[in-house]
């Protein structure tokens, strides 16, 4: 009974609109606004993801933009690198030739003091054992201090 009335109601609720051409009409009209609503949201739908698109688009560009720029700064701070690397090498090498110019005129500065013998000649003092013979000109004894070079003075 129930499902009776529930019938009788459809069917009392679709008289009063009319015939049947004036339902179907109704419904075609429903159907259409549904469709145009359906298409303006597919539209709009659309648009959103072109739009999207188009963001994704130019921040692709900015970002390669950017990696391009990074890239050339990187490029040129490894040549850098490089470069004072190189020198590095250099100014290392001058300064192990330097050492040992260094120690080697400390040893001999050890050598000339660590001699036995003073000997007079001509009111010139000479020092040093046997086999060196080596005039102090200042007439003067050596003192022991060791020679102090710095980089600076052996600019090439």
């Amino acid at each position: 009974m129930a499902t009776s009335s529930g019938n009788s109601s459809v069917c009392t609720k679709f008289k009063s609109f009319g015939s049947e051409e004036d339902l179907q009409i109704l419904m075609d009209q429903r159907k259409r606004k549904r469709k145009q609503s359906n298409r303006e949201s597919a539209k709009r739908s659309r648009m959103r993801k072109q739009k999207h698109l188009d963001d994704l688009i130019e921040q692709v560009e900015k970002l390669r933009k950017e990696n391009s720029e990074i890239l050339t700064r990187v490029s040129i701070i490894t040549q850098h690198y490089d470069r004072v690397e190189a020198e590095n090498c250099i100014l290392r090498v001058q300064m192990g030739e330097l050492s040992q110019r260094l120690q080697s005129l400390n040893d001999i500065l050890e050598l000339i003091n660590t001699t036995n013998g003073i000997y007079e000649m001509d009111n010139c003092y000479v020092t040093g054992a046997t086999d060196y013979n080596f005039m102090n000109p200042m007439n003067m004894m050596y003192l022991n201090q060791p020679i102090m070079a710095s980089a600076d003075m052996f600019q090439w």
